[in-house]
């Protein structure tokens, strides 16, 4: 502190006698730095403490936010509204009002996609004929050419596949048959089963409306579910899921003996889906169980009926090489070549 202090006056004698007193140089490299003292209280961490502090995501959380996301959202409020009101009206217990809806909504929306899958795919294997004619006529044709511009095998091959995909466009436009419209009912069917599904959950945990509306679906089931809020103990509502989705699977894969590999491949997955729902099913309120199966059993009743030569006339639903006067004593003798044999 002397220190700066006689800086201090020499510097003002200079000034008050005219002497210019330029700044001087300071070397900071020497002076003693102040050294802090650590907080009693606050020690500092070690890496791995440090780390534990940091916030990390659990992929738990992650799932059960997105599940009660999709739970809580416009569309499963709207099936509630129509659970709920279906039910005010008509008076029917729970369990009866679970079944009339569902045949309900599977009547009006998926068997109209159903009957027009069934157009789409009568058209598509209305074209195979066709299809197998071009074919051969496009091979002569680029053999021809590769002798003439002396291509290799697989440039020909190239060029056969990219015309023959051309042609099969064409084809498919000109008729209106795209396959991939065939796959509507999936598109519609799935959301809907998801939303009827969380919509059933949530009334069931009693989440949303008013607890009139639990206290009636706890004591709204028959037979040996006569709490819809609770599991299947007995498990025969999820067996019985599982048997009908089976059902379903095996009459799919009987309507052609020969299945090609990705046929199998989907086959097979739908199998082990329909396993793995017995379980998932025993876990969940009987409301839920109780709607799948009544779902699964109205499909295989379209299933059935869209096999109806009768049906299929009265819709006017085209013709294949497929098609049989006696469909279902067909699928009964191919049920037994296959698992009788």
């Amino acid at each position: 502190m002397l220190r700066f202090t006689a800086v201090a006056r020499v510097c003002a004698r200079a000034s008050t006698s005219g002497v210019c007193c330029a700044p001087l140089p300071l070397d900071t490299s020497t002076w003693p730095l102040p050294q802090r003292r650590p907080h009693p209280f606050l020690q500092p961490l070690s890496p791995m403490a440090a780390a534990a502090l940091v916030p990390c995501r659990s992929v738990s959380t992650e799932t059960s936010g997105w599940y009660e996301s999709l739970a809580d959202s416009t569309a499963v409020h709207l099936m509630e509204q129509l659970l709920v009101s279906t039910q005010n009206a008509t008076g029917l217990p729970w369990w009866a009002n679970i079944i009339a809806t569902t045949v309900a909504l599977r009547t009006v929306i998926t068997l109209p996609l159903g009957v027009y899958q069934s157009i789409i795919i009568s058209k598509v294997e209305a074209l195979e004929p066709e299809i197998a004619e071009l074919a051969k006529r496009l091979r002569y044709e680029v053999s021809v050419k590769a002798k003439q511009r002396g291509w290799t095998e697989k440039t020909c091959r190239y060029q056969y596949m990219r015309n023959l995909k051309r042609i099969v466009s064409e084809l498919y436009v000109r008729d209106n048959c795209h396959p991939f419209k065939a796959s509507v009912i999936v598109w519609v069917q799935i959301p809907m089963w998801v939303c009827v599904s969380l919509a059933l959950r949530n009334l069931s945990l009693g989440t949303t409306h008013t607890p009139a509306v639990f206290q009636e679906l706890s004591a709204g089931g028959a037979l040996w579910f006569s709490d819809l809020t609770l599991p299947d103990s007995l498990w025969i509502l999820p067996i019985s899921l599982g048997l009908t989705n089976l059902l379903i699977t095996e009459i799919f894969a009987l309507r052609r003996l020969e299945l090609s590999k990705v046929q199998k491949v989907v086959t097979n997955v739908i199998r082990g889906v329909s396993v793995l729902m017995v379980p998932l099913a025993a876990t969940v309120p009987s409301s839920m169980a109780l709607y799948w199966l009544s779902s699964s059993v109205v499909g295989l009743g379209h299933n059935l009926l869209l096999r109806s030569p009768g049906f299929r006339r009265l819709l006017r639903i085209p013709a294949t090489r497929a098609d049989s006067d006696t469909p279902y004593r067909d699928l009964a003798t191919a049920a037994k070549h296959k698992y009788l044999k």
